[in-house]
């Protein structure tokens, strides 16, 4: 194992200084010149070329290094301390959105997979396509406007400094938009994962032991169906931040999805940058550890 993570973590390197450099390529050679939109409409050519020296490759790979890419150019906060204030009230909404929808759907998919065929199957499998089928931003605003404006049951904005207030106030409506959205291609997907394990051999052999229905499909399927379970959940998690960046402008939530869209409406790069770069981060360790996951689940998984 340990050899297998080093190796792993080894190989990480050139595949982030690639996703490092290309993020440099397109913020400064394509678009808008960054130097240009900093020094404002009355810079001086001088200072201009003033702006664009501290902006040299060197200058940003010793940003990444540290991890301290400066103060935003707008509102002159340190980019540090936009995400430690923001990242919690992004982490607030998203984590209850992901883990609901996790354990939803697989006992949902498996219900349905169990029952192959029937009445329920079949009108679980269309209205799950009718879902994947409206926008996101259409369950936003219908939401809003009928549990918001019409019932009065949740707040359509707001937050608040105390976690327990926004996971009880402000979180269950923009949770409940999501799940409604997220349930359906996940359920989907793990059906198709559960039918293909209920195919095989060892499925029969352990109900012809006598072994109850609950042990076949939790003890044995479920198991077996982890694997391409954990490769979904992976890729998943970093799209997870990224549609908070819908969710928190709707709903007003500080978190840093609204921040990363402030910042791209104000061309505020080193916002931007640090964003890009942390999700390259964060989905490659995601791998890592998704990877590491497969030898829990399975004993079978050989590490190499």
């Amino acid at each position: 194992m340990l050899p297998y993570l080093i190796r792993r973590l080894w190989q990480m390197v050139p595949t982030l200084v690639g996703a490092v450099l290309l993020v440099f390529v397109l913020f400064h050679f394509f678009g808008s010149d960054p130097a240009e939109i900093l020094g404002g409409l009355n810079a001086t050519p001088q200072q201009i070329d003033a702006i664009r020296e501290q902006l040299q490759l060197g200058i940003y790979l010793k940003q990444v290094a540290t991890l301290d890419w400066g103060s935003s150019w707008t509102t002159h906060e340190a980019v540090s301390n936009i995400f430690a204030t923001r990242l919690p009230a992004t982490l607030t909404v998203m984590l209850p959105i992901l883990i609901f929808d996790t354990l939803l759907a697989l006992p949902l998919a498996m219900w349905v997979a169990y029952r192959r065929g029937s009445l329920s199957d079949r009108a679980i499998m269309v209205v799950s396509t009718l879902a994947l089928s409206i926008s996101f931003l259409v369950y936003i605003i219908v939401g809003q406007y009928l549990f918001g404006f019409q019932l009065g049951w949740f707040p359509v904005q707001g937050w608040s400094d105390s976690v327990l207030t926004n996971l009880l106030t402000y979180v269950p409506l923009p949770l409940m938009l999501a799940l409604m959205v997220g349930l359906a291609p996940q359920t989907r997907l793990y059906r198709t994962f559960f039918l293909d394990e209920l195919g095989h051999d060892y499925v029969r052999t352990a109900r012809a032991k006598g072994l109850t229905e609950g042990s076949v499909l939790f003890k044995h399927v479920l198991r077996n169906a982890m694997i391409p379970i954990l490769t979904n959940i992976g890729l998943a998690l970093p799209g997870i931040f990224v549609g908070s960046f819908l969710i928190e402008v709707f709903f007003s939530i500080p978190g840093l999805g609204r921040e990363v869209i402030l910042a791209v409406n104000r061309s505020d790069y080193p916002v931007i940058q640090a964003t890009t770069v942390y999700l390259a981060m964060l989905t490659m360790i995601i791998n890592l550890i998704v990877d590491l996951l497969y030898k829990l689940v399975d004993p079978r998984v050989v590490l190499k």
